[in-house]
């Protein structure tokens, strides 16, 4: 635990009450004071919500710090219980009410007696998870919960079918993500079990999570755990490449096909006209040619103008890796850094990006990364918000490929990351964060599209009048670049002003 005004992965109860929020009606109650209560705000903002979220606080003020808190949350959970009657009750503490160490699963129990639906406790440590350590806990500890409480149906379906896990609420695309995962299946002759814990399941549907011939887990993020837990019990295979570039999601149609053929010998459940799926090879080549434009662009002269330009790719673990490889296997482009926050998963996320970088950083400090951008002066950045911003400041532009993320990244239109419609996306927004030969010759022309007053107003009280006048003297498309290495070499150097003998020794120095 560390004080911070921004992190990547916020804290555990957040994780917890994004996926409780998830299923259709669970009621989840906080217990914590009220500058924890932003969770509600949030989400009815970013996912444009129009019913209220199922989300109360149980505050904890002076009278729960004089007398606990039993009383309280017993309260609270039979009160929710009577006025919305949910199918679960759900407590999960803050970090700042697990300070009081109380027995909550006791008062869990009692509230239990009173409550005519199911009433769980959030079996995290808030002290030692994040918001995805959290969710993907929270997520398999419903489902084991379920399965052992009410049973499960374990006849399989008559075709080849899958359970989606890990679609849940505020995640990055993910709504999207889900549409054309459930397209790609549907081509391929799959049908979809059950798409958790967002997909309009009610948790009495997760007795049929085993009826699945497998389990589909297209985030590292969350749903691991789940298919862990359904492969160890019920012996379902689950499928974990996720289907991000041309390469990577070729690689996860060919892996779904071997998955099914292995489990319907397994079952010796023949694979006739009716449940066999379609030709892989010739899906994949006519997705690749047809519905993908990503392969085109790929052999384009505008892709071959991006050819060994440098960015920095920074994220989650699932989106940094696979925008990672496409970004070097599918565009030529040289990543100087990859990096993630998800510190749980650095040895996941090292073996995934070897080779494919010059060198990975795995942290949770923003000015780490911000940085490693600063030094390395890379053409472009891919990562999560903060990056967009730390790149305003030193104007290199920015894609965002990876939550925390802003409103603008839960677009209305249908912009998924994953499958074949998601390499266009991924391929106009890398295209259009690059300024490119052209766009780059005409800004430094017309000094940014009618922003001249504001050019010459950029400080320039520590170059000499002799340095600014041989300043002048370099073309203009070129000027730019050469004054930010001139400024460089001379704070490295810390010299003071630029001189023009401090000019020429700094291109010494770079070339």
């Amino acid at each position: 635990m560390k004080l911070a005004y921004w992190m990547y992965a916020g804290p555990a109860h957040i994780g917890t009450l994004r996926t409780a929020s998830s299923f259709k009606s669970v009621q989840s109650i906080m217990h914590g004071p009220l500058g924890d209560d932003y969770f509600n705000v949030m989400r009815s903002m970013l996912e444009r919500e129009r019913d209220f979220t199922g989300v109360t606080i149980s505050v904890v003020d002076r009278h729960v710090l004089g007398s606990g808190s039993q009383d309280k949350i017993v309260e609270n959970i039979t009160r929710k219980d009577k006025e919305t009657n949910p199918d679960l009750i759900i407590l999960t503490p803050t970090c700042t009410s697990s300070i009081l160490q109380e027995d909550l699963q006791n008062f869990v129990n009692r509230a239990a007696l009173e409550a005519k639906t199911d009433v769980l406790l959030a079996d995290v440590n808030h002290y030692r998870v994040n918001e995805l350590q959290a969710a993907d806990r929270t997520l398999e500890q419903i489902v084991r919960y379920y399965l052992e409480k009410y049973g499960s149906d374990t006849q399989k379906t008559e075709k080849p079918s899958v359970n989606i896990i890990g679609i849940f609420t505020l995640g990055f695309h993910n709504q999207h993500d889900c549409r054309e995962l459930k397209r790609i299946l549907y081509d391929l002759n799959i049908q979809v079990n059950l798409v958790i814990p967002e997909g309009n399941s009610s948790l009495q549907d997760l007795t049929k999570l085993p009826k699945a011939w497998f389990n589909l887990v297209p985030y590292r993020e969350v749903g691991l755990m789940t298919a862990k837990y359904l492969e160890s019990t019920f012996s379902m295979p689950y499928v974990s490449t996720t289907p991000m570039g041309i390469l990577e999601t070729a690689n996860c149609i060919r892996e779904i096909s071997d998955t099914i053929k292995k489990f319907s010998s397994t079952l010796s459940i023949p694979l006739d006209e009716n449940n066999k799926i379609h030709d892989v090879e010739s899906y994949i080549d006519l997705q690749t040619r047809f519905i993908s434009q990503a392969a085109w662009f790929s052999r384009s002269l505008d892709c071959q103008n991006l050819t060994g330009k440098k960015a920095i790719v920074f994220g989650d673990a699932t989106h940094a890796a696979y925008m990672t490889k496409i970004l070097v296997r599918e565009m030529g482009i040289r990543v100087a850094c990859s990096g993630t926050y998800c510190k749980h998963d650095a040895d996941w996320f090292r073996e995934q990006v070897a080779g494919y970088c010059d060198s990975i950083l795995i942290t949770e400090s923003h000015s780490e990364v911000a940085n490693a951008i600063t030094e390395i002066s890379p053409a472009a950045i891919f990562g999560t918000q903060m990056e967009r911003h730390v790149g305003k400041r030193t104007d290199i532009p920015c894609g965002v490929i990876s939550a925390p993320v802003h409103i603008q990244n839960f677009s209305m239109s249908f912009r998924p990351f994953l499958g074949f419609e998601g390499t266009n996306q991924i391929a106009d927004l890398v295209y259009n964060s690059f300024s490119l030969g052209m766009e780059s010759h005409l800004l430094e022309i017309f000094s940014g599209h009618d922003t001249k007053e504001i050019t010459e107003d950029k400080k320039t009280d520590f170059w000499s009048e002799e340095a600014l006048a041989e300043l002048k003297k370099v073309p203009g498309p070129f000027r730019g670049k050469a004054k930010k290495g001139v400024e460089k070499y001379a704070k490295e150097q810390n010299i003071f002003p630029i001189t023009v003998e401090a000019m020429f020794a700094a291109r010494e120095a770079n070339s």
